[in-house]
């Protein structure tokens, strides 16, 4: 059975010292050029590799970032791990990407696997169970720059990239209202501050317009998986007072609601108006295509990942970047103007372009 040879090995072949062959493998000066070329020629027909695991150890850096969210095949995270990587490739970093399902025991197992690991710091979006932030603090106690981005917690030291989750839910609220929908009710998720932020930010609205805030016609789960979704949407279309509109606090929920209620006979966006959150590319395959808050994924991981290679302290930083309201057919009733309720995401607005 063969071993890997170490430089031990070439060392006594050679009669050298073991540094000498580790500056001759460098191409160190110090070393004659035949001496060095007749090194480099035995370890590669012998098959050496430096162990670059015990050479970072020995320099207390890893050039690694730990990467922790919820579900890598979402649209938005996949897109947030391809900035995340971009930035920490032109820096020499490599990237572990771990995944917790939304679930707090699984996030402390991966944050640990990682802390392990001796990653340089730590990009995580929270998974909608974590309530406690225990795992987390042993990368403060050892000054690992850890970033949250898009689900934060309210109260923990570390830099936050997020979005205004309150005023963009305030603009597709507000969109609705304009459209003329009166009854508009909203699915959400429980449990995480982005949820509250984007269910007060839809009350808000209601409020500016005076219309009333029905509780019967806002509907939360913990997740919103597929189940409890449609779920959630058929409990709404099948009241006697049904909404004519909801705002969904996911794109995934919003494509639930809108396909139940063409199964229902409803038609979107006349008999029923929906708007998303997200921009996922399913917003725009859906009949119709789906109106949608847009995030800029990409960007909110570029600067998390800048950030956590540039911070040496755990600061509080919070950087809120700017969404658009994509409007496409699903929310606008048809008029003479706009007669197939298609795609109209030419009409865009930035979070800043439409206030309260």
């Amino acid at each position: 059975m063969s071993t890997d040879i170490t430089i031990y090995d070439i060392a006594k072949n050679f009669n050298v010292s073991p540094s000498t062959v580790s500056r001759a493998l460098k191409g160190h000066k110090s070393i004659s050029k035949k001496r060095t070329q007749e090194i480099q020629a035995y370890a590669r027909e012998k098959g050496f590799q430096v162990n670059s695991v015990a050479a970072k150890l020995r320099t207390q850096k890893t050039h690694t970032l730990g990467v922790v969210v919820t579900w890598i095949n979402q649209p938005f995270f996949a897109s947030l791990i391809s900035g995340i990587e971009s930035v920490a490739q032109e820096h020499g970093f490599h990237v572990i990407i771990s995944q917790t399902h939304d679930q707090h025991d699984l996030e402390v197992q991966v944050v640990n696997n990682l802390f392990n690991s001796r990653v340089d710091g730590i990009i995580i979006s929270l998974a909608i169970e974590t309530e406690s932030f225990a795992h987390l603090e042993q990368f403060k106690n050892r000054n690992v720059p850890l970033v949250f981005v898009d689900r934060v917690p309210s109260a923990f030291k570390g830099d936050k990239v997020i979005i205004d989750n309150f005023q963009s839910a305030f603009i597709a609220t507000e969109h609705l209202i304009k459209q003329g929908y009166k009854r508009i009710g909203h699915i959400t998720a429980t449990g995480k501050l982005i949820f509250k932020q984007r269910l007060d930010g839809y009350k808000a609205a209601l409020n500016k317009y005076g219309l009333d805030i029905d509780e019967s016609i806002i509907a939360s789960a913990p997740s919103l998986s597929e189940e409890n979704s449609l779920a959630i949407a058929r409990k709404l279309l099948t009241q006697e007072n049904r909404p004519d509109a909801i705002f969904a606090a996911i794109d995934s929920t919003a494509v639930i609601t809108i396909q139940l209620a063409k199964e229902m006979g409803l038609n979107v966006p006349n008999d029923l108006g929906v708007v998303g959150f997200n921009n996922d590319p399913i917003s725009s395959v859906v009949d119709p295509q789906l109106t949608t808050i847009s995030q800029p994924p990409v960007l909110m991981g570029k600067i998390a990942a800048e950030h956590v290679l540039n911070n040496k302290e755990h600061m509080s930083e919070v950087i809120t970047l700017d969404t658009e309201l994509i409007v496409r057919g699903s929310s606008v009733r048809l008029t003479e103007g706009n007669s197939n309720g298609k795609d109209l995401s030419s009409k865009q607005f930035s979070s800043q372009d439409m206030g309260q």
